[in-house]
């Protein structure tokens, strides 16, 4: 696998830039634009083009092994990428119990797409970075000589990856948002960020260890900790593919304003949360305030 051949996808980069008017901000003298990674490429949307493009470089044709749970984006965007470049798969799924249920759309989809599934039960899966376990992982698989990537695709390479979409947004705001997953987008992101532009975190998962992570990304890419960035764990709805009534409600009414479409799991807990941000005054008057789209709706 070369960097042609990855340029044969004809990934739309770098991603369009779009104002939008939306008086929940225009009134607090806040200018809105959507950082458009969802149109990056149909196959392997928003982030997951920049995190896994260069693993697939290093993984130079072999099969690639990865995890994820039950509605994984980054599982459903490594399948698309081994059909797409001819490459064997095997996402490896948290929870042993889902092997016996009907497969949900996300995972019937990564496998009409080419990934065999194996699933294993939630204790082992949370010590799958353990080399005695992955090493069990991989032989169980049949797959010793795989490329491994990490669950959501944050490793140093991704987190290189993804200092391009900083550097595409120098200049172009004050304040730079995102939804945060594993964090190897937001580690990259604020990378690439010029000296006064502040980027903002929204994680979508509860438990307040995000920091730590990205602190520790940002150290194996690139020796220390790198740009001016907070988080705000206020809007994660409950957890990881989480949602409620009021967030589908929010998320219906902006895609009917802006003709946009809102993917549950990250976008719209992001947007949900600088809504409410602008109604705290969080940005100051005159300020413009990108948000990074990392993904699309998913087709049922």
């Amino acid at each position: 696998m070369t960097s042609t051949d990855l340029a044969a996808l004809r990934p739309r980069l770098p991603s369009p830039l779009q104002e939008i008017e939306d008086d929940r901000f225009s009134r607090r003298g806040v200018r809105l634009s959507l950082k458009r990674d969802d149109l990056i490429h149909p196959d392997l949307v928003g982030n997951k083009w920049r995190k896994l493009a260069p693993n697939l470089a290093a993984a130079a044709g072999r099969p690639i092994l990865t995890f994820g749970g039950a509605y994984s984006n980054h599982l459903r965007a490594t399948a698309a990428a081994g059909r797409l470049l001819g490459l064997p798969t095997i996402g490896v799924v948290r929870g042993d119990e889902l092997a016996d249920r009907p497969l949900n759309p996300s995972l019937a989809r990564c496998t009409a797409d080419g990934m065999r599934l194996r699933f294993i039960d939630r204790s082992t899966y949370r010590r799958k970075t353990e080399r005695s376990v992955l090493e069990g992982v991989l032989r169980a698989a049949g797959a010793e000589d795989a490329y491994v990537v990490p669950e959501g695709g944050s490793n140093t390479l991704a987190v290189r990856g993804c200092q391009a979409l900083g550097e595409e947004l120098r200049g172009q705001a004050d304040v730079i948002a995102a939804a945060c997953g594993t964090g190897g987008t937001f580690a990259g992101l604020t990378a690439g960020l010029a000296p006064g532009q502040r980027a903002l975190g929204i994680p979508v998962l509860k438990g307040g260890f995000l920091t730590a992570e990205i602190e520790r990304l940002q150290r194996e890419a690139f020796e220390g900790r790198r740009g001016d960035w907070t988080l705000d764990d206020r809007f994660h709805f409950g957890g990881y593919a989480r949602t409620t009534p009021e967030l589908d409600a929010f998320a219906e009414d902006f895609e009917g304003r802006h003709g946009v479409g809102v993917e549950r799991l990250y976008v719209a807990k992001l947007l949900y949360g600088l809504v409410a941000l602008a109604e705290e005054g969080a940005f100051t008057t005159g300020s413009r305030l990108v948000a990074v789209i990392t993904g699309a709706p998913f087709p049922c």
